[in-house]
């Protein structure tokens, strides 16, 4: 009983690491083709329906995108491409830019 008890708890330990090593990111990306009111309303529900997705926050005047998601459910390549596709191309920021 004890072994199989060992065994489970082996196996549990080794299945659970992946949510142990998620981590919330923070990227901005620059937003291509936001010239009305209504943009920046696309393109956050745009890039907000990825999953893995938890803010969107955008701005009209400096035509970003600040987006919070889960690193392990999605990445920056699959929030810009939800944005793409609602024709607003984007692409992470350099750092300092």
């Amino acid at each position: 009983m004890n072994k199989l008890l060992s065994t489970l708890t082996l196996i549990g330990s080794i299945m659970a690491p992946s949510a142990a090593f998620a981590a919330e990111r923070t990227v901005t990306f620059a937003v291509d083709n936001m010239y009305c009111a209504s943009c920046p309303y696309i393109v956050k529900t745009s890039m907000a329906a990825v999953p893995g997705v938890s803010d969107v926050v955008v701005s009209f005047e400096a035509q970003t995108a600040t987006v919070t998601f889960e690193d392990t459910k999605t990445n920056s390549d699959a929030i810009a491409a939800a944005s793409a596709n609602a024709g607003y191309p984007a692409h992470p920021r350099q750092q300092g830019s």
